[in-house]
Parts: C-alpha cells; sequence; structure tokens
C-alpha cells in the first residue's frame, strides 16, 4: 500500500496560525540572500512528457504554484517552448494523462482528481459547484480547450487516455468500461463495449481497427479484444490467472501480454509469498497464443510490481523487453518473441526505473542509479542506453546531475532532470551535456545554486547490521568540513537536527530535486530548513527501492513487524555523533509512511527526537483490516502483529510534542488515522497541534496548502527545538 501539552488539548488552530504571525525572535538568524519558503516551492514542476514523432513535437505539464497547464516544444526548430493551454489560479485541477496526437497538432488530458470510494472527485477550494473529473483537447496553434468527455477513475494515477493513429479518436478507462470520443469534440463520449468486470489499460492496434483492453473479474483477468465492425469482443487464450499490459507487435499482428499466476484461497499473510509470472504472445490471425518465458518459484522471480508495466515493451527485431528481478536488483531483458535464451540488458548491482524504446525501436533508453564514474550516482539518476539483443549500456548523461523520464524524438533524446541546486525542468541531452527547455519558465526570484546547499551523500549503519543510505544538509558555514578547518580552540556551532522521513515506503530520495512532486516539495523544503539553521539528514531507509529487491522487500517491514524503524533511530544516533549537532533537539518529519514512521519515533524514543510532524501518518495498521483476507488462517496472528508494528501499541511511552497534518479527503490514509491518534494523546496530556485541510487529498493539490503547512512546520520546530 502507498499510504494512504504545554498547551491544553484544546489549543485552537487560530491560535497556532496567530503565532505563525508573530513568531520572528525563535527563528535561527537568517543567512545573507535567504530566501522564503513560497520562492524555493515556486518553479514550474514538469510531468507527463510525451512527443510526436511525426511532428518532431514534445508537450509535457508544468503546475506552477497550482497553475497546471500544457507546454510544448519543436525539436526540429531548435526546442523553442511555449505554453498551449493557459488555466489560471490555485485551483486544485491537475493535468494528466497528457498525449499528443501523432501529427502533433492536438494535445488531449485529463483535468481534476481522481474520485474517492464515494465516487466524489476532490474539490480542494470547497467551491459549491460540484467538481468534476474531465477529459479535455485542445489545439496546439489555438489552445482553446475542448470537452471530450467525462473521466471519473476510481484509484490514484489511473488516468489513462490512448490516441487513435489516425489521430481522430481518444479512448479512456473509466467506470469499469472503456469509452470513446472524437478529439473534434463533435460528438459526446460513449462506451465502447458493454464487458463484465472492471476494464481498464485500452490500446490500439497500429491500424486503428481493434482495441485491446485488460478485463479485470476480481479473481482473475483477461485480455479482450474490440474489433470495430464486429458485435463480439475476442478473448486472447482465457485462463484462470491474471492477464495483463497488452502489448501490440509493431506491424499489428501479435499481441504480447503478462500473465500472473492466479492466487489460490486461504493464502496466509504474514509470510511474504512469491508470484510466478510469464510472458506470452498471442498470433492474431491464428487465433492462438503461446507462452515465449516463465519466471522461477522463488521470490526474486516474483512480478516486479512497480516496474513491470512501463519496462514491458514490444519492440523491433522481434524482441519483448521486460523487467525482471531474478537475481535481486531489478534490471532489463529481452527474449525473442519465438522464446528461447534471454538476453540480460542491464547487468550490475544498480536499478532500472523509467523505460522507453528508441524511435526505430531496436534499441532502449533508460534510467537508473548506475555508477559510473562516481559511486554516489547509485543515489542518483542517470540516462543510459543499451542494444535490444545486449552489449555493454552506454551512458547518454553523467555527473552532478539527474535525469529521468527519456524519449527520442528527432533524432534526440528530451527528458526531465534536476540538479542539487536546480529545480526539475525539461531537459534536450546534448554530447556536451543537455540544454534546459523553456528557461522562461523559471521565475527570476526562484532560489540561486549560491543560496542552496549541496547535501552529501552519507552511509549508516542500524543496530542489526543494515547499510542505509542518507543525505545530509548542512546550514552554509556550518558544515563538518569548515568547523574542521577551524582554529581547535573555537567552539563548534551547534544546531538543531531534522530527519526527514519519505513515504511510500518504495521511494527513495536522491541526491538532488526529486522527479515525484511531493518529494521535489520535500527535497525544497529540507533546502529551507537548511537556510533556517537545521541540519537535516533525509533517510533512505529498508523498504524503499533502488538498493535491490532485498532491501525492499523485508520480511519483517511494515504491519510484519516496523523493522524499518531501526533505521530511523540509526540515523538519530548518527546525527548525535556530528559536532554541528546539538543532540538534544533533534526532530523528525515526514508524510505518509513517513507519518508512521515520525509517530513510531515519537511513541519510542521521545527521549531521542524531541518533536515531530507528521503529515497524514499511519498510526494503527490493523485498521486496514479489509485488507487482510478474512480466510486466511493466520488473519488474527496478522492483525495482532499489524497493531503491535504499530505507534498506537506504544502510545504510552509518547512524550514529545506533535504537530499533525491531514486533508480530510485523504484517499491513501484514512482521516480516521488522525482522528484516533489526537484523541489518544489528548487523553495522555501530550502536547499536540493540528492543521486539518477541508476537502484536501493526500498529495495536497492546492500549492497553498503545501505553503500553509510547511510554514506551520518551521513555526512549530521553531518553538519546540530552538
Amino acid at each position: 500500500m502507498q499510504i494512504r501539552s504545554r498547551f491544553s488539548a484544546a489549543a485552537s488552530l487560530l491560535f497556532t496560525q496567530t503565532l505563525l504571525l508573530c513568531a520572528t525572535a525563535v527563528f535561527a538568524t537568517a543567512a545573507p540572500g535567504a530566501f522564503s519558503i513560497e520562492q524555493v516551492l515556486s518553479s514550474p514542476f514538469p510531468t507527463n512528457l510525451v512527443s510526436s514523432e511525426a511532428s518532431g513535437r514534445v508537450a509535457w505539464i508544468f503546475s506552477t504554484k497550482g497553475e497546471h497547464n500544457v507546454w510544448v516544444a519543436d525539436m526540429r526548430e531548435g526546442g523553442a517552448a511555449r505554453q498551449v493551454t493557459h488555466y489560471a489560479g490555485d485551483d486544485g485541477k491537475p493535468l494528466a494523462a497528457l498525449k499528443l496526437t501523432p501529427d502533433g497538432k492536438t494535445v488531449v488530458y485529463a483535468r481534476g482528481s481522481e474520485t474517492n470510494h464515494a465516487g466524489e472527485v476532490a474539490g480542494p477550494t470547497s467551491n459549491v459547484e460540484k467538481p468534476l473529473q474531465q477529459v479535455w483537447a485542445a489545439d496546439v496553434d489555438k489552445g482553446e480547450p475542448r470537452l471530450l468527455g467525462e473521466m471519473g477513475c476510481d484509484e490514484e494515477g489511473c488516468e489513462d487516455i490512448q490516441i487513435s493513429p489516425n489521430g481522430e479518436f481518444a479512448v479512456w478507462a473509466a467506470k469499469k468500461q472503456i469509452w470513446i470520443a472524437p478529439i473534434s469534440g463533435k460528438e459526446p463520449a460513449k462506451p465502447l463495449t458493454y464487458a463484465r468486470g472492471n476494464n481498464a489499460q485500452p490500446k490500439w492496434s497500429p491500424d486503428g481497427k481493434t482495441i485491446s483492453f485488460v478485463s479485470n473479474r476480481g479473481d482473475h483477468s483477461l485480455i479482450a479484444l474490440y474489433e470495430f465492425g464486429r458485435n463480439t469482443l475476442r478473448y486472447l487464450v482465457p485462463s484462470a490467472d491474471r492477464d495483463m499490459f497488452p502489448r501490440w507487435s509493431p506491424d499489428g499482428t501479435q499481441i504480447a501480454f503478462i500473465r500472473l499466476v492466479g492466487k489460490p484461497m486461504k493464502q496466509p499473510i504474514i509470510p511474504l509469498l512469491p508470484e510466478p509470472w510469464s510472458i506470452w504472445v498471442y498470433d492474431l490471425a491464428k487465433d492462438s497464443g503461446r507462452e515465449v518465458w516463465k519466471s522461477g518459484p522463488a521470490l526474486d522471480d516474483s512480478l516486479p510490481e512497480l516496474t513491470a508495466d512501463q519496462s514491458f515493451q514490444f519492440a523491433g527485431k522481434s524482441r519483448i523487453v521486460f523487467a525482471s528481478e531474478q537475481d535481486g536488483w531489478n534490471h532489463l531483458y529481452s527474449v525473442s518473441t519465438s522464446g528461447g535464451p534471454v538476453a540480460l540488458l542491464t547487468p550490475g548491482k544498480f536499478e532500472t526505473e523509467d523505460v522507453a524504446l528508441s524511435a526505430d525501436k531496436t534499441s532502449v533508453i533508460y534510467s537508473s542509479n548506475q555508477a559510473g564514474d562516481d559511486p554516489t550516482d547509485i543515489d542518483r539518476r542517470h540516462l543510459w542506453r543499451v542494444n535490444l539483443e545486449g552489449g555493454a549500456p552506454t551512458a547518454l548523461t553523467r555527473g552532478a546531475t539527474m535525469e529521468w523520464a527519456p524519449l527520442e524524438v528527432a533524432g534526440k533524446v528530451v527528458c526531465i532532470g534536476s540538479t542539487a541546486t536546480s529545480p526539475a525542468m525539461p531537459y534536450v541531452v546534448t554530447a556536451q551535456g543537455r540544454e534546459m527547455l523553456a528557461k522562461q519558465a523559471l521565475p527570476a526570484d526562484f532560489p540561486s545554486a549560491a543560496q542552496l546547499v549541496t547535501p552529501k551523500q552519507v552511509i549508516f549503519k542500524a543496530e542489526d547490521g543494515w547499510e542505509i543510505h542518507g543525505q545530509l544538509f548542512e546550514p552554509a558555514g556550518d558544515s563538518i568540513e569548515k568547523l574542521a578547518s577551524r582554529a581547535s580552540n573555537d567552539a563548534p556551532v551547534q544546531h538543531p537536527a531534522l530527519i526527514f522521513i519519505h513515504g511510500g515506503s518504495i521511494r527513495q530520495m536522491m541526491l538532488g530535486f526529486h522527479y515525484m512532486d511531493y518529494y521535489h516539495n520535500a527535497y525544497a523544503m529540507n533546502q529551507y530548513l537548511a537556510s533556517r539553521g537545521y541540519v537535516v539528514l533525509s533517510v533512505n531507509y529498508r523498504t524503499g527501492i533502488m538498493y535491490g529487491r532485498h532491501f525492499r522487500e523485508v520480511a519483517d517491514g511494515g504491519p510484519r513487524g516496523g523493522a524499518e524503524y531501526k533505521d530511523i533511530v540509526a540515523a538519530g544516533r548518527f546525527l548525535k555523533t556530528l559536532p554541528n549537532v546539538n543532540a538534544k533537539r533533534i526532530g523528525l518529519w515526514g508524510g505518509s509512511y513517513g507519518g508512521y514512521l515520525t509517530a513510531m519515533g515519537l511513541a519510542h524514543d521521545s527521549d531521542l527526537f524531541a518533536a515531530g510532524v507528521d503529515y497524514h501518518g499511519v498510526h494503527d495498521w490493523s485498521a486496514f483490516a479489509e485488507e487482510f483476507p478474512k480466510d486466511a488462517p493466520d488473519r488474527e496472528a496478522a492483525l495482532k502483529l499489524a497493531f503491535q508494528s504499530s505507534p498506537n501499541a506504544a502510545i504510552a511511552k509518547w512524550l514529545s510534542p506533535v504537530l499533525l497534518i491531514h486533508g480530510d479527503d485523504d484517499r491513501n490514509v484514512e482521516f480516521s488515522q488522525t482522528v484516533d491518534l489526537v484523541q489518544r494523546l489528548r487523553a495522555q496530556k501530550v502536547h499536540v497541534e493540528e492543521l486539518i485541510f477541508p476537502d484536501e487529498i493526500h498529495d495536497f493539490l492546492l500549492w497553498k496548502s503545501w505553503t500553509k503547512a510547511y510554514s506551520a512546520m518551521e513555526e512549530f520546530f521553531g518553538r519546540e527545538m530552538k
């Protein structure tokens, strides 16, 4: 799952907000050239990079202070970038699933959030009109949006729009069916067909005459074909397993798909169980399919759910590219459509992430934390290219930068990238490095590289020997190295310290601005906290990604024992050894899974952690009882272990003050987790403060929600930690 008092207990939020305006002396003295939270969060965040090879055009979404708009750049004309849509205001309506028509003349996208369990689209502005999630199109040269239809899909990241090869129609999944609409907007959207189950993952055939999709029937799923002109669906090699990710061959004669074994009933919950899978190829003319590759039965052979979808590609030369963790690391492989031996494309102790085929489909471009000349690259991302049959990968980018989301268009590799001191922006890769696109979109008052710090990679060990990576942000002028160079009789300046704990937990923080907006914001906030006199340690604890499957899939993590909390304790003890840290002033902050571990720290070790800010954290794993199968033989034991692995199990030892921040329309972590914790802490007379956002979701939709939350956190730590 990606997660979802000195003052009296009745201290009001109004009082807290008043303190925000009045507090001045409690903060560290700002460094010369100091910047504000608003400034460091002001850069346009780019997502959804897509391309049209025929036109040589790329498009992406920029989110700037809550305004979400589509931009394009013409790579055959020097990469000149311009804004297409002109939505204004911090309106809480994100854009997603961006697509360019094949001729590059029109953009199509979804606008608005997914729905919650009640079928409601998020409306964080609390507008009296009912919010909707809709599909829109806009001509690049005009920019005027036209409505294609309603979406209203019901899971985080569920937006998926596919454009027909002739550029005339769009299909998308919503309300358990596949919908279709002309991109002209001249006719309303309608269901493509009726099919039982929850239908998703539509894909057009290269000739535009057929649409494949996945029909999820609960305990099994099928690949279905809708063929224009026929009144019946065709199912591909139906079985009692779970078929997914259909991919058309470039010539449209075959479909590759993944078959994950079905789940038997009455399976235990506590032990980690393998999930074997296979790759099948279906021949449309013969109406038959065959297995071309099969995983082993071990845990490491399980389907790599985090990367399986994006990595699964039907390439040229009759080869299929896929991800596997069979050697303990997430790597890319390729296999012939006729079966036979597989080729390991990316050997080594690193992991691949974003994957794209070259324009001619004969090579693979991918991002990874592969260490080239710099061993610290395990905590970065760079781009590489490798041939379909294997051979040594070629580095496309290197150095103290980061790159992700690659694609190739007009003979150029375009990506999104950042550095330790520059925010995420689109780039074109060059022989000399890379060149930024849309420079004009960067605000003039975004903090300069001289105002920001370059975090250091640090590695320390937990009490049970696990090696943990982190990024250390130190106030300018008071780094460990500068302290060592001072006269021996000079007393070191000791700063309060904060540990940042990412969510997920399947995430990795890095030595630069992050590729996810949530953590791009968090990285920016860590920069701000360092500028205000805090030492900040961002921790990549076990159950996170990019350090191998064994690091991520631990047998006693989360509700199975909370072993990753040992890494947070180790981080606190590491900070205590630093000469520039006040060992009595170490705090915690984090969101979602990071909120869970923040609460674990305050509940178990208030003597080590002086205060914490918990954003929408999990406080009782057993409250997710509906996710524990009722027929599991160890269900009661699993629920008991889940509670014991939760902060609530140690609530009697919780002494340190805490600020709880949560939106009450959270679709990842139920708001009831915060409601329950507040009552428990009040009963113990623990100093607890709240910042509640009505109608806001897990990943705050409003820019002002982020600035308000971060300002409240700064003020809280200013009182409790200085």
